[in-house]
């Protein structure tokens, strides 16, 4: 049996590998013994050889708060997490019905606006907001899904229950992290992976492609898809060229695209130009194209707009609208639950999001030592025989930490 410390024992925090007796958690058992079993100097080396993996594989981010702005290290604990299947298939479930209800939402929002019509949100809330962008006013996305992979926080309370701390719509990064994290794990702790039963997470890549494939308006086997990014000096501009190079798309930035009379965008390369079907973005949407949006913006496109809502283009989670409006818009109407179920009068599995909230500033907000999980939400369609499906959601872990799914 472990030690734990007086807070654990008194169930003040949660500790996802022991409980407070300082037995194994439900599916810890044998990573528990297996790293009690190993000695401090074993410890040690799996520690150093860990470092050293992420050193050669290049896994860094960049602080903007450091004067020169440099390259860090990527930080991984050594001590893997599990979640069991069970939790992990209710998780998942869960996390892919409320990208459906925020999909659901912002269609409504920017079309039959039923959701203010019947008094569930505020009408001023989303049209006086300056993150309400008019211009996608009556547009309808192809599969009518404006966020097509979210980046979900998630928190455990001090009894071990998951709470969605915010979702990331605009630009969610994180998940290059979790499948070079996958890597170096395997490579530090290869008997782990051979002796237990492991969700394998290699497969985001070719999910991450079809979903972008399907989204081509062009009926055409290899749609031109590039991944936009502000540039070499972005906080996650590891993760837009490890994409890039994943899915096998170009990594561009703004300088390198132009819309032409047609309406259409095209991409300038050394062999001449060619046009772009599918556009991941990576960066702030306000940013996207001077001649629309922000005048001064020197990272977007001109007139991609206007391509955008001539259907020439599509843009990987373009989503027109803040999530401090949706979270202000769940507070001040708590009287009235605002279920997005509400556009399908279907029930939620996860309780509504003005509970959430209520809990969170209860429960969630007293577990300051207690771990969170970076998650990833992908709205994935995928292309069989030339032919498009609607999309269907994948989920995949993607928490700095995470060794186990």
């Amino acid at each position: 049996m472990i030690q734990v410390t007086p807070e654990i024992a008194a169930g003040q925090f949660f500790d996802e590998l022991i409980r407070a007796d300082g037995e194994a958690r439900p599916g810890a058992d044998s990573l528990l013994k297996f790293l009690t079993d190993l000695s401090p100097e074993v410890l040690s080396e799996k520690r150093t050889a860990l470092e050293a993996a992420i050193k050669s594989q290049g896994i860094s981010f960049l602080v903007y708060s450091d004067s020169m702005n440099i390259d860090r290290s990527w930080p991984l604990d050594l001590v893997p997490r599990v979640m069991q299947a069970s939790e992990w298939r209710h998780t998942e479930a869960g996390l892919k019905q409320r990208l459906k209800a925020l999909n659901l939402f912002l269609n409504d929002v920017y079309n039959e606006q039923a959701i203010l019509r019947d008094g569930i949100v505020p009408t001023e809330l989303v049209t006086d907001s300056p993150h309400y962008i008019a211009l996608a006013s009556g547009m309808k996305p192809l599969f009518e899904t404006w966020a097509h992979i979210c980046g979900s926080d998630l928190v455990r309370d001090h009894r071990g229950q998951l709470f969605v701390l915010e979702d990331n719509l605009r630009v969610p990064s994180g998940v290059s992290y979790m499948l070079e994290n996958r890597s170096v794990m395997k490579q530090v702790y290869p008997e782990l992976f051979r002796n237990h039963h492991i969700l394998p997470v290699s497969q985001y890549a070719s999910d991450l492609l079809d979903m972008l494939n399907a989204l081509s308006s062009r009926p055409v086997y290899h749609p031109v898809i590039v991944v936009l990014t502000p540039g070499i000096y972005n906080s996650a501009y590891f993760e837009h060229s490890y994409l890039a190079q994943q899915i096998g798309a170009e990594l561009v930035q703004g300088s390198d695209l132009f819309v032409d009379s047609d309406d259409c965008v095209y991409m300038k390369a050394v062999e001449g130009v060619s046009r772009v079907d599918v556009i991941y973005r990576r960066i702030d949407d306000t940013f996207l194209d001077p001649e629309a949006l922000n005048p001064d913006s020197v990272l977007g496109v001109p007139g991609l707009m206007r391509a955008w809502r001539a259907g020439k283009v599509s843009i990987a989670n373009y989503y027109p609208y803040h999530r401090d409006v949706v979270v202000r818009s769940i507070r001040q109407s708590q009287s009235r639950p605002i279920h997005p179920a509400h556009h399908r009068r279907t029930p939620l599995d996860c309780p509504p999001p003005e509970r959430c909230w209520r809990r969170r500033e209860t429960a969630v907000g007293s577990h300051t030592r207690s771990p969170h999980r970076r998650a990833r939400v992908c709205s994935s369609p995928s292309v069989t025989s030339g032919r498009r499906r609607r999309p269907s959601s994948s989920f995949r872990s993607a928490h700095c930490d995470d060794a186990f799914s």
